[in-house]
């Protein structure tokens, strides 16, 4: 007991401290408020501001960059091959925009167009686009942003398509390119109220011949009226030597008349 007594006392002697404490915590003072920079110092920093600098040389001066390009396989150029026979072969090319649309009416479609030699292929726009790039076609580039379709002839069936196209809602007329011409909807439109050649030509040739005939009865006019007028004179002299009143001719005739 002593023993616990001595040498500073027992443990809980020395001292105690309690289980909670209470702490005041007084808010802080805002001493500090957004302030607008001085004028100085603005016009400061304006002049102190990095500006980095130009590169010597321009960047279209420079060297382009060569791009490593894909050879591509069989499988493309054949496709690309097919799409430029297409170009060549045909004078009727017509790019309309293809909305999803039953089989049925597809295989439809196909027939009727079928029977104005009309045929219709499905592209992509990855085969056609570089093609028409290098070519003399590159003005329907434009048209082939989603999914087309072109109608292809051998002939220029323009009214013909149109009549079809007229039933088929989900296909959309673009533009065409007829006889190496390039056309918008609106002019593929006025091309099929044109005449057929035959017509247009037998118009062309009557035209040409008129003028001609025209041309040869004004020449022909003077001297058949001088022929005439010869002839009356004949006839008056050969009356007045035989006696016999001389027959009115035929401008006196028609000048009675």
């Amino acid at each position: 007991m002593a023993a616990l007594s001595g040498g500073g006392g027992a443990p809980w002697r020395r001292g105690w401290l309690p289980a909670l404490q209470f702490v005041r915590r007084g808010s802080k003072a805002v001493t500090r408020h957004w302030k607008a920079m001085h004028f100085q110092r603005q016009k400061l920093m304006a002049v102190t501001e990095y500006v980095a600098p130009r590169p010597a040389v321009p960047p279209r001066c420079l060297a382009p960059r060569k791009e490593t390009r894909e050879e591509d396989n069989g499988y493309v150029r054949l496709l690309r091959r097919q799409v430029e026979e297409v170009f060549r072969n045909n004078r009727l090319i017509a790019v309309c925009q293809y909305n999803s649309m039953p089989g049925e009416d597809v295989v439809l479609m196909r027939h009727y167009l079928r029977k104005h030699n009309i045929e219709v292929k499905f592209v992509l726009n990855e085969i056609v686009r570089p093609v028409l790039s290098q070519s003399k076609y590159k003005n329907l580039l434009p048209l082939f942003v989603a999914r087309n379709i072109l109608l292809v002839s051998r002939e220029a069936k323009v009214k013909e398509m149109l009549r079809v196209l007229k039933g088929v809602p989900q296909i959309n007329l673009l533009g065409a390119c007829i006889d190496d011409t390039i056309l918008s909807r609106k002019g593929v439109e006025n091309f099929a109220k044109l005449p057929s050649l035959e017509a247009s030509q037998g118009q062309t040739v009557g035209a040409l011949a008129l003028l001609p005939s025209q041309t040869s009865s004004l020449l022909q006019r003077g001297s058949a009226h001088l022929t005439a007028l010869l002839d009356q004179h004949i006839r008056r002299l050969q009356a007045g030597e035989t006696g016999s009143p001389a027959e009115p001719g035929p401008a006196q005739s028609s000048g009675a008349h």
